[in-house]
């Protein structure tokens, strides 16, 4: 392999910017490291876990000048990650303190400057004998698109719900509706699920969540596999590490994984968040939602999510409201990808009768169109992939 398919990636963490301005110097020449971002602080345990898991990084390129007891800190942190990405100490010199103490902590390298070409190549090359497990093991994976809302109450779950449906008729591919909400999960009232598993089981038995088990701990509703939230709620927080292993699993099984989080403040959305393909928020057109909104753009922009990574859309719009898209974008400081109209009366018909929400609706419209861009269908290739299944309702009463 030659080029940037050889480069590790890396998360390179500087306050130390003269440091960080003579790695970052070095490597276009090197082509040995391809920084995927350059933080400029050490961070606290949970910002650096969100950024590990969303950035998912070969090595985290380390300062070990500007404050020592942070730097292993730091390491410690790192190491005690599942997957672990492999430390690289950086200093000025060939700093002997600095180099057993990282290495005490768990890193795996030390460099220094002028960060030489030929050191930085042997330690590529040791990283890759270390990470070599890892890549052994290559899968296809699943999208995992999560849906969170900004306020309580915003409709995400229905969104979510239709959206599992409609990736099911438009693609004919597994489909995984999942509940993540602990608390209040309502995915199962919707659907009438009653079941012996749920999302707390499959937290519990992570060592034994081979691909197979999905067909056990779920309910499949037209062709849609269900895993609900348990119907007592749980207040025990989250495992980052269990809850990545269940992705993980869930990837093995499923070609297209939809999850509905609580709201997106909450700890168990931010992880599942890193670990997502693609993200919704959700919002009202009301002002506390809008309010919200903002506030939550502003918090994930702060904790380095990429904009490619989430979308807002805007649920239960009501033209008598009179806020068009720009206006709502002008109120966000953000693009909204979609709108969905605030349709009671479909809404009333497919939770009590138990009918699925067409596609002839405007509601039932957005959805759909929603589903097809995620999954690249259009036109005269919806109808066609739709026609692989019976259409069945749904929401099922029994």
């Amino acid at each position: 392999m030659t080029g940037r398919e050889s480069e590790l990636t890396a998360l390179l963490i500087s306050p130390d910017r003269e440091l960080s301005r003579l790695i970052l110097a070095s490597l276009p020449a090197t082509r040995t490291f391809q920084i995927l971002a350059d933080v400029k602080s050490y961070l606290p345990e949970q910002a650096l876990e969100l950024r590990l898991r969303q950035l998912k990084a070969d090595v985290v390129l380390l300062d070990l000048v500007t404050n020592i007891e942070q730097a292993c800190e730091t390491i410690r942190i790192v190491t005690s990650f599942k997957p672990t990405a492999q430390v690289i100490g950086l200093h000025h010199t060939k700093d002997s303190q600095a180099i057993v103490r990282s290495l005490r902590m768990g890193a795996s390298e030390f460099l220094h400057a002028p960060f030489d070409a030929a050191a930085q190549k042997e330690a590529a090359v040791r990283i890759r004998r270390l990470r070599q497990p890892d890549q052994s093991h290559e899968q296809e994976p699943a999208s995992i698109i999560c849906f969170s809302s900004t306020k309580p109450g915003s409709g995400a779950s229905t969104i979510a719900t239709q959206t599992a449906f409609a990736l099911r008729r438009l693609t004919g591919r597994r489909v995984l509706l999942a509940d993540f909400d602990l608390m209040g999960g309502a995915i199962g009232f919707y659907l009438k699920i009653r079941h012996g598993y749920s999302l707390a089981d499959a937290l519990n038995c992570t060592e034994q969540l081979d691909p197979n088990i999905w067909s056990t701990i779920t309910v499949n509703t037209d062709g849609v596999d269900i895993l609900a939230s348990p119907e007592e709620p749980s207040t025990t927080p989250v495992d980052p590490d269990r809850l990545s292993a269940v992705l993980e699993s869930a990837r093995r099984r499923y070609e297209w994984i939809v999850i509905d989080l609580p709201v997106v403040f909450h700890r168990t959305s931010m992880l599942t968040f890193s670990e997502s393909d693609k993200c919704f928020l959700v919002s009202t057109s009301e002002l506390p939602s809008l309010h919200l909104t903002r506030r939550a753009i502003s918090m994930l922009a702060a904790l380095g999510f990429d904009k490619s990574r989430y979308k807002v859309v805007v649920n239960r719009v009501n033209r008598r409201d009179g806020l068009a898209e720009a206006d709502l974008e002008k109120m966000f400081n953000y693009p909204v990808d979609s709108t969905f109209p605030n349709d009671y009366f479909a809404l009333h018909r497919v939770v009590t009768l138990g009918e699925p929400l067409g596609a002839e609706g405007d509601l039932g419209k957005a959805v759909e169109a929603l589903a097809g861009r995620l999954a690249g269908v259009a036109g005269n290739d919806k109808k066609r992939a739709g026609n692989l299944m019976d259409a069945k309702p749904a929401l099922s009463q029994t």
